[in-house]
């Protein structure tokens, strides 16, 4: 089948590369514009530009997909489908219709649950016991389009936004190149959704990620595995910021300060939060720091007992 493929970061490239292996016509990718990145805040190309660019495909970065010069080279391309994955930019309605069998968005969630940008990061502060894929038929709505495939995975306790990422950008080449095939076949059906469940995962934002130790430990656990690895749930310890990137709740029996040090050697530093539990924080680190187990952060920096972490900013 001839396609056109619209994506932009790793999660993307991940089901490119499985479109690809499974031998189809990739006629144009589209992904964003190279930004600036590193040290030297060079500009970047995205993940999906570096699988293109390694397959000998064409790339167009436009900024914007609302210009009429767009449409043209669309066109040009006599794809019979569109995929779409964490693309970043609205599609008009003259692009969802410039292909005959229109636009499959690979989306990380069980729709109509968690429509919207940031549904891993929510799926796992709100607790859910499972995430996974569905493939969308993509309509002017957000994430509101009829639902081709979908398939659940259990989310694990100790699981991370990365983690998860990883299984479902997995997931989703699998689910996307099964689609593909119904829908040369003539064989693709859509469902649609309900839309009285939806919910709604918007954009994360740093602040999101400060914690505050007034709030229970089960809570705090949950935002440090959503924020890791981006943009990482943070504190602050002696006025410096810390962010902190592994940690599970605890019960403690004492009743100390929220954020009070209750004890810190290499096992973690267990800190005292809201609701009578405790964080222990097995990997942190300090800005301008590597990342560490608790033990290797002790050692450069004593914590003692007593001390105090305060909440982020």
């Amino acid at each position: 089948m001839r396609l056109v493929f619209a994506g932009t970061p790793r999660f993307a490239a991940v089901a490119l590369e499985y479109v690809l292996a499974a031998g189809h016509d990739v006629g144009l990718v589209l992904t964003q514009p190279d930004r600036p990145a590193g040290r030297g805040l060079q500009p970047s190309p995205s993940e999906v530009k570096r699988v293109a660019q390694r397959s000998g495909l064409d790339v167009a970065q436009p900024p914007s997909l609302k210009a009429e010069v767009v449409l043209a080279p669309l066109l040009a391309v006599r794809a019979d489908l569109m995929v779409v994955a964490a693309y970043g930019l609205i599609l008009p309605p003259r692009v969802l219709a410039a292909f005959p069998l229109g636009c499959l968005n690979i989306h990380a969630s069980m729709l109509p649950r968690w429509r919207g940008a940031a549904p891993i990061q929510r799926a796992l502060l709100a607790r859910d016991s499972e995430s996974g894929i569905s493939i969308m038929q993509m309509d002017s709505g957000l994430d509101t389009g009829p639902v081709a495939l979908a398939e659940s995975i259990a989310i694990a306790d100790d699981e991370t936004a990365g983690s998860l990422h990883d299984r479902l950008a997995i997931l989703g080449g699998a689910l996307i190149v099964r689609a593909l095939e119904k829908a040369a076949g003539g064989a693709l059906q859509l469902t649609p959704q309900d839309d009285t469940r939806a919910t709604y995962a918007p954009k994360i934002g740093r602040t999101e990620a400060a914690i505050h130790w007034s709030q229970a430990s089960e809570y705090i656990d949950r935002q440090v595995r959503a924020f890791n690895p981006v943009p990482g749930a943070h504190a602050r310890l002696n006025g410096e910021p810390v962010k902190i990137w592994r940690a599970v709740s605890v019960s403690r029996s004492s009743n100390p300060v929220s954020g009070s040090v209750l004890a810190a050697d290499a096992d973690g530093i267990r800190i005292a939060c809201g609701g009578g539990g405790a964080l222990a924080v097995t990997e942190l680190q300090r800005a301008g720091g590597k990342r560490l187990a608790a033990g290797d952060f002790l050692r450069g920096h004593p914590i003692i007992p007593g001390s105090r972490f305060e909440d982020g900013e």
